[in-house]
């Protein structure tokens, strides 16, 4: 094998020529605009993070602009990204920065790691990108390249491969041009060293490449373990009243889709008729219409929807306040709201 070194060499040369260098948060790349891409390319592809970013940027352009920001006008411009818990950590973060260090994110690799959303490896890539810092990182793209690099066998979320993997990126990580360097190997990850069907031919560290070299890439990384995933049932109600608005109301502060707007929800028909009829206890009974069920799929479970929309015939109903409030369809779309309920009011806008 050849020496650490030149790895880093490798990778570098392969990036200047291939590398991604036009994405939105590369110019300016502030430390500001650097966490915001690293936040939300967690879990998620760079073409889907793209328009979000340039949209996130535009209404809330600094950090401060961020910690003043209410968090549903925060929550509203991450509808539809998945794993809200990320915009919530991303709110209190910037609030936390501007009490703490005026205005900025703090240089100090404990106190970036220490904010909320933000762990070991996203710390090192903001730190790494921002300032030229040098920390190793360990996203999923760069563990499956250093997995399959190494011959690591395991699945990387066990802690005994994860130490190994982090080894490897410390050994792997240059003194210089770190900024670059950390983009390269993510790229990689990202472009060549891909999950499935890897294009090997095309990768500066095919040569010396377990992976490649013993034809294992489709069984390195080893996969997560599956399990089946537990169900749960449940009615949302699109309960309109006689001005073609429907209900809303805000999710607890933790669980599903918490702090987000959402429908009313009821367990069966017979609940879901008495929480209508608590709604609007002044109208007559509301006959429901069912709509097409459909299945959203958490990290952690499946949810059964049966959406139902039924008209009030008065407006004498619940009234708006700080956890529920009545909006015309064209005015759900400021909310944060989860996807597919996002997708059940833009429905519902077409009927």
């Amino acid at each position: 094998m050849r020496k650490p070194e030149s790895f880093a060499r490798r990778l570098l040369r392969w990036y200047d020529k291939h590398g991604r260098k036009h994405l939105p948060w590369q110019h300016p790349r502030t430390p500001y605009r650097v966490w915001l891409s690293e936040v939300m390319l967690q879990q998620t592809q760079v073409a889907t993070v793209v328009p979000y970013f340039l949209r996130f940027v535009e209404k809330f352009p600094s950090l401060r602009k961020l910690a003043q920001a209410p968090l549903d006008d925060v929550l509203a411009l991450w509808s539809g990204l998945g794993y809200y818990s990320r915009a919530r950590y991303l709110h209190r973060a910037a609030q936390i920065c501007v009490d703490r260090y005026r205005d900025s994110l703090p240089r100090d690799f404990d106190a970036v790691a220490g904010l909320p959303g933000i762990g070991r490896s996203t710390a090192g890539a903001i730190l790494a990108q921002a300032h030229g810092l040098r920390f190793p990182i360990l996203d999923g793209n760069v563990k499956r390249v250093l997995a399959r690099y190494h011959g690591v066998r395991g699945w990387p979320g066990q802690s005994s491969s994860a130490a190994q993997l982090w080894t490897f990126a410390e050994l792997h990580t240059p003194r210089a041009r770190i900024a670059d360097y950390t983009k390269a190997i993510m790229d990689l990850g990202a472009t060549v060293c891909v999950r499935t069907r890897p294009h090997c031919a095309t990768c500066p560290l095919a040569s010396d490449c377990v992976a490649h070299r013993g034809g294992l890439t489709g069984e390195i990384p080893a996969r997560k373990p599956t399990r089946t995933l537990p169900t749960r049932d449940t009615i949302m109600l699109l309960l309109r009243d006689v001005e073609g608005r429907i209900l809303v109301e805000r999710r607890p502060p933790s669980g599903v889709w918490a702090q987000l707007w959402s429908l009313p929800e009821a367990e069966d028909l017979a609940a879901a008729h008495t929480r209508a009829a608590r709604e609007h206890p002044l109208g007559r009974p509301i006959e429901f219409r069912r709509l097409a069920p459909f299945v959203h799929a958490f990290s952690h479970f499946r949810l059964n929807v049966t959406p139902l929309t039924g008209e009030m015939n008065s407006t004498r109903g619940v009234a708006d306040d700080s956890n529920r409030r009545w909006v015309h369809l064209h005015q759900a779309a400021a909310l944060g709201l989860p996807a597919p309920v996002r997708k059940l009011i833009e429905l519902l806008e077409k009927t």
